[in-house]
C-alpha cells in the first residue's frame, strides 16, 4: 500500500512541497536568528532569500523525483523550466491572494475553510502548470523532443468533446439495446407564469417532431403567481404532460427530488422552466442515452457551446466554482454546475438517496454518478439568459451549500473505499433485470 502511495506522482508532489516548506523555514530562521538579520528591512531580505531559495530547492526536487527525464540542457532548464516554475508558483499565490480568498470571503465561507480551500487549490494549481507546462519537454512533428520551446499546451478542456472518464467500459448498441422507450423531462416551476408555456410548447414541438416518446412532468414549487393555472391549461391541452405541486418544502432541490420520484421513463433530463436551455439540446441528450451511455451532460464551454447575455459576475463565479471542482475530483468535465443533464432511470436509483435541498443538487446529482461509476459523454449545449421572470440562484446563500456537498462527494470518493460503487456485478445485474422485464 504504501509502496503505491509513493509511487504517486500526486504524493511526491506533496511530500516535495513538505520539505520545500521546511527549507523555507530553515533558511529564514538561520538568516535572522544565526546571521543576526534582524532589523526590518534584513528581515525582509531574509524572507525574500528565503522564498527564492525554497523555490528553487522545490523546483529541483521535483524535476528529479516526481518530473524525471526530459533535457537537461541549461537552455531548457535555465531559460525556460525554471522561469517557467516561478510563474506557476507565482500564479497559484495570485490565484489564491486575489481570487479565491476573497470569493469565498464573500460567500462567506468560515476564514479557516477558507484558507484550507485556498491552499489546496494553490497547490492544485501548481501542480497542474507544472505537470502541464513546466516540466512537460515540448516534442516537434518528427516526434523528437525539442531542447526550447514557446508552445503551450493547452488544457484538455478545451478540446471540442470530452471523452467518458468513468472506468466502465462503454456498452454499445449492439451488445446491449437498453433503448429509451419514453423520455421524461423534469422542469422545477417557481412562479414562473411569464415563461413556462413557451418553454413547454418549445419542447413539446421539437420531440414530437422528432417523432421521441416522452413525457413532460413540471413541479410547481409552491408558486405564487398564475404559474399552476398555466399548468392546469397545459397539461389538459397536451396528455403528455402533468404537474404536479410539490410535497416537500420550497426549494430547487426539493422540487427536483419530487419531479424524479414521479417521472415514469426510461430515462429523464432536468430542464428548466424559464427556457435558458435549447430544446435541440435534448434531443441531443436522447440520441446520446440511445448509444448506451449512463448520462449525458452538457457543457457551455466547450467547443461548439453557447452562452447568451450571461451576467459577468455570475460567469467569473461558475467559473472558478467549476475549475475548483475540476481540479478536485480530476475531471476533464468543466460545466458540473449547470442543472440541464440527462440520465438512465438506474442512475438516478443509484445515486439515491439525494440530499441537496436547493440549487446545490445540480453538483451533487453528476458528481455521484461519476465518483459511482456511471459512464457518461459531454456534448456542448447552447444557454440563453433568461427574458422574463426573476432568477432564483442566490450566489451568497448558496456558496457554502455548494461547497458542503462538493466536500461530501470528494470524502465518498476517496474514504468510502467503493462501498457505493457500481461495480461490473451490479452492472450486470442491472442489464439482467431489464431485460426481464422487457
Amino acid at each position: 500500500m504504501l509502496k503505491k502511495l509513493f509511487r504517486q506522482k500526486v504524493f511526491k508532489f506533496l511530500i516535495g512541497g513538505g520539505v520545500a516548506a521546511a527549507i523555507n523555514l530553515l533558511l529564514i530562521f538561520g538568516l535572522i536568528e544565526w546571521l543576526g538579520f534582524h532589523t526590518p528591512t534584513l528581515r525582509n531580505v531574509a524572507n525574500a532569500v528565503s522564498i527564492e531559495l525554497s523555490l528553487l530547492a522545490s523546483f529541483f526536487i521535483y524535476r528529479i523525483w516526481v518530473w524525471p527525464g526530459g533535457a537537461w540542457t541549461v537552455r531548457e532548464v535555465l531559460w525556460r523550466q525554471i522561469p517557467l516554475y516561478h510563474v506557476s508558483a507565482g500564479t497559484a499565490v495570485v490565484a489564491r491572494i486575489f481570487f479565491i480568498f476573497p470569493l469565498l470571503d464573500w460567500l462567506r465561507i468560515n476564514y479557516v475553510i477558507n484558507t484550507i480551500v485556498g491552499v489546496l487549490v494553490s497547490a492544485v494549481l501548481n501542480y497542474l502548470i507544472s505537470d502541464r507546462l513546466v516540466f512537460k519537454t515540448p516534442v516537434h512533428p518528427s516526434g523528437r523532443q525539442s531542447e526550447f520551446s514557446s508552445e503551450i499546451h493547452y488544457p484538455e478542456g478545451l478540446a471540442p468533446a470530452l471523452a467518458n472518464s468513468s472506468p466502465l467500459p462503454r456498452i454499445s448498441q449492439t451488445e446491449n439495446s437498453r433503448t429509451i422507450k419514453v423520455f421524461s423531462i423534469v422542469i422545477p416551476a417557481h412562479n414562473e407564469e411569464g415563461c413556462i408555456v413557451p418553454t413547454i410548447e418549445s419542447i413539446s414541438q421539437i420531440l414530437e417532431e422528432e417523432r421521441i416518446a416522452y413525457e413532460i412532468v413540471v413541479i410547481n414549487d409552491n408558486s405564487r403567481d398564475r404559474t399552476e393555472e398555466l399548468l392546469q391549461q397545459m397539461s389538459f391541452q397536451n396528455s403528455k404532460v402533468r404537474y404536479i405541486n410539490n410535497y416537500y418544502p420550497n426549494g430547487f432541490g426539493f422540487a427536483v427530488r419530487c419531479g424524479l420520484e414521479n417521472f415514469q421513463g426510461d430515462a429523464v433530463a432536468i430542464v428548466m422552466a424559464d427556457s435558458s436551455d435549447a430544446p435541440e439540446n435534448i434531443v441531443d441528450y436522447y440520441y446520446k442515452l440511445q448509444e448506451g451511455y449512463d448520462c449525458v451532460f452538457g457543457s457551455r464551454f466547450i467547443r461548439g457551446g453557447k452562452v447568451i447575455d450571461y451576467p459577468a459576475h455570475k460567469l467569473i463565479v461558475n467559473r472558478l466554482a467549476n475549475l475548483f471542482i475540476q481540479i478536485l475530483f480530476g475531471l476533464k468535465f468543466n460545466d458540473i454546475t449547470n442543472a440541464f443533464k440527462a440520465y438512465r432511470l438506474e442512475v438516478i436509483d443509484g445515486i439515491s438517496p439525494l440530499l441537496s435541498h436547493h440549487f446545490n443538487l445540480t453538483v451533487e446529482m453528476p458528481l455521484k454518478a461519476i465518483v459511482r461509476g456511471y459512464s457518461y459523454t459531454t456534448i456542448p449545449i447552447t444557454w440563453r439568459n433568461r427574458k422574463t421572470g426573476i432568477s432564483k440562484l442566490k450566489l451568497k446563500e448558496m456558496g457554502s451549500r455548494y461547497l458542503f456537498i462538493v466536500l461530501y462527494a470528494w470524502l465518498e470518493k476517496y474514504l468510502s473505499r467503493g462501498d457505493y460503487r457500481r461495480n461490473n456485478t451490479q452492472l450486470f445485474e442491472q442489464n439482467r433485470n431489464y431485460f426481464s422485464r422487457n
